[in-house]
């Protein structure tokens, strides 16, 4: 239908893996699972539920009908006891035992943990393979000096590659948070209304041990090693922020990248990748706007943003829950991962197909080089035995006219020119352009980057293998 809205985040930017993570069918089908774990378990410990029933609600996890769901949701007016109708239409001799004991964030709350573990293994594994590709880029131009800045002014060289190690330190950094938000990851298993399980000792006749040995069960079918310990009828909204935490991490790192890149294609140095057939301006036939590094800012805001949905929802949680959390949680959720994927997609495909212009990089390296060497030649007029006041000072008056030249007249730098025809200095051109060399001027950084590579990115990406990503539309 093209007459109602549709998220973009679906139909342009996230890719169908993470899309059908938050989909109904992979919801509802959770769902289900867990009313058979629920089933199955409380066969297991002794309560009447035979295997037929249980093997009954087996066959059907996956052939859920909406349309009932609908209808018995128009009639109750309640989402969960709508599925739990439309479950027991089609197991009917299981009718009666479906959902015994359980309050409804039973199934909502243990399906969102799970869908959030499932989320996250797929965001980590798009950061690993991201850092692959960067790991490829930063060890091709380990050695390759450039121009380095602070405050978006020129300052000492650096080189490529170094450059790009510091892209992957902070996706190494995000890796740390999404490897404890997943370590922190525990099912709500079975409480009840307020969390106290009074249901399921009602159900257990008061034996504490089988109500105890239910959740381990449940948690076990589900593949999980733990359920939170206590709790109200809901898991800790705080763990939600907690998440969120983790992409909003992500996104920060991803934002960086895009942005240092969209200033360096503006140097014309380092470009995203572009199409043979790509138009970057509707206007401007010549335009290569750097569009797949704006959308990943622009999708990386909408993910910092969404960590303040998560934080409010678990500052304002009364008592033992209210459910203002629910709408909020069924869009912040979602949409952070759905993003975020949408970001590493992007990212993946934009760090295996950087386009490195060398002579622009040189260029811009040998404008300002003469300037970063005035030090150097200063100490080796010293020592050939010229005065280092009157050198510094003849060296600061060179730099101030030599610059000025440049920014009011347009012209190229000539402060080589003006240092080697100034009697105070006794070396030639060519021994000031000797001391010129750019690869003097990049300190440790090619050992650093092969350091950090080799030390850091290495044993990460030598735990998984590589993953097809990065296949993004213009």
């Amino acid at each position: 239908m093209k007459n109602t809205y549709e998220t973009p985040l679906n139909s342009r930017y996230a890719s169908p893996e993470m899309q059908y993570i938050f989909s109904p069918d992979r919801k509802f089908t959770t769902w289900r699972k867990l009313w058979v774990a629920l089933a199955e378990s409380e066969m297991e410990l002794g309560l009447p539920i035979t295997r037929e029933q249980v093997d009954e609600l087996k066959a059907h996890v996956d052939d859920i009908d909406y349309d009932a769901a609908r209808r018995h949701e128009e009639r109750v007016r309640h989402d969960v006891m709508a599925h739990v109708h439309a479950y027991g239409d089609v197991c009917p001799n299981a009718r009666g035992i479906i959902h015994l004991g359980a309050t409804s964030c039973y199934v909502t709350d243990n399906a969102d943990i799970l869908m959030l573990r499932d989320a996250l293994k797929l965001v980590r594994e798009k950061v690993v393979e991201v850092l692959r590709r960067l790991r490829r880029f930063a060890w091709e131009y380990k050695g390759m000096p450039t121009l380095g800045y602070t405050h978006l002014q020129p300052a000492q060289l650096t080189t490529v590659g170094k450059r790009a190690c510091l892209w992957m330190q902070d996706l190494t950094m995000d890796l740390e948070e999404i490897d404890f938000a997943l370590k922190s990851l525990k099912l709500l298993g079975n409480r009840g209304a307020t969390g106290t399980q009074v249901s399921f000792m009602e159900l257990f006749d008061g034996d504490g041990l089988k109500v105890d040995e239910l959740e381990k069960k449940i948690a076990h079918k589900m593949g999980m090693d733990a359920v939170f310990a206590v709790s109200g009828q809901t898991y800790p909204r705080k763990l939600d922020s907690r998440v969120l935490d983790a992409l909003a991490g992500v996104a920060q790192s991803a934002y960086k990248f895009a942005q240092d890149l969209r200033l360096l294609q503006s140097f014309r140095e380092v470009e995203e990748p572009f199409e043979k057939n790509q138009i970057g301006s509707s206007a401007m036939a010549y335009k290569r706007n750097p569009m797949r590094s704006e959308r990943i800012c622009a999708l990386s805001r909408h993910v910092m943003a969404l960590t303040q949905d998560a934080f409010n929802t678990a500052a304002t949680q009364w008592f033992e829950r209210t459910l203002d959390d629910s709408a909020n949680r069924r869009l912040s959720l979602p949409e952070a991962f759905l993003a975020t994927d949408a970001v590493l997609e992007l990212y993946a495909n934009i760090a295996s197909g950087m386009v490195v212009y060398p002579k622009m990089i040189a260029r811009r390296v040998n404008e300002n080089l003469p300037f970063m060497a005035t030090e150097d030649i200063m100490m080796e007029a010293v020592r050939l035995g010229c005065d280092r006041q009157i050198i510094h000072e003849r060296l600061r008056v060179h730099s101030q006219e030599a610059a000025t030249r440049m920014k009011r007249d347009g012209l190229e730098s000539d402060l080589l020119e003006r240092i080697a025809n100034d009697p105070a200095f006794p070396m030639s051109h060519a021994q000031l352009t000797e001391l010129l060399a750019p690869e003097k001027y990049t300190g440790r950084a090619e050992a650093q980057a092969e350091r950090f590579i080799t030390e850091a990115v290495d044993p990460i990406l030598a735990c998984q293998p590589e993953m097809e990503i990065g296949k993004v539309s213009v």
